[in-house]
């Protein structure tokens, strides 16, 4: 079956990315937004939730203010492709992570909705798009992200390039504290050099 390719004026086919901010603009509220790098300016996105297929999850860097920061890309493939982009230390990673790993089949739509908390943070909540209910979680600022990452990465099929095909060994000494298990974690997931782990746990 050829699928039908509407012709005609269109836009390039990139995915659409959002942004997780609880801000305001112009007296309107907003928990995430696009944003037009050729225009240097902020648009506030009023819908709260998005509806698709999780395809896929990234982390990549990114320079602010001369610094390396981790990101976390969540790839959803609704109408179009979607990429939310928030630090991989925020609560809305966190909160998505917690949710997203009691999710057994993601060849089920999801609909990942932007929260606001106190203070300016957003949270995440998780909900099944076929019966709407909410994908439980139990609270955790302290969540093991790399685990969780790698293994939602291995239910969606393990083609991500985060995931080295040979985990590259850590020196990390015997025993293991809590925050070089840490540091182990996101070296064997990313192949990062010791250095820059250690600066972005510490910021």
């Amino acid at each position: 079956m050829v699928t039908e390719i509407k012709l005609g004026l269109c836009n390039p086919p990139e995915p659409i990315y959002l942004y997780v901010k609880n801000a305001e603009l112009g007296g309107e509220s907003y928990l995430w937004y696009n944003y037009d790098i050729d225009r240097d300016k902020t648009i506030p996105v009023p819908q709260r939730a998005l509806i698709g297929y999780l395809s896929e999850l990234r982390l990549t860097t990114k320079e602010f203010k001369g610094k390396d920061n981790l990101k976390l890309d969540i790839v959803v493939s609704a109408d179009e492709a979607y990429v939310i982009r928030t630090g991989v230390e925020t609560n809305f990673a966190k909160s998505f992570l917690l949710a997203a790993s009691g999710v057994q089949d993601f060849s089920k739509p999801l609909i990942i909705a932007a929260t606001a908390g106190e203070k300016n943070t957003v949270f995440c909540n998780l909900y099944d798009a076929v019966t709407k209910s909410r994908i439980e979680r139990e609270w955790n600022k302290n969540v093991d992200s790399a685990t969780i990452i790698r293994d939602i990465q291995i239910l969606l099929g393990g083609t991500s390039s985060t995931i080295p095909s040979t985990p590259k060994l850590s020196v990390v000494p015997q025993p293991v504290h809590p925050q070089d298990l840490r540091v182990k974690n996101i070296r064997t997931l990313l192949d990062y050099p010791l250095d820059l782990v250690k600066e972005w746990l510490q910021f």
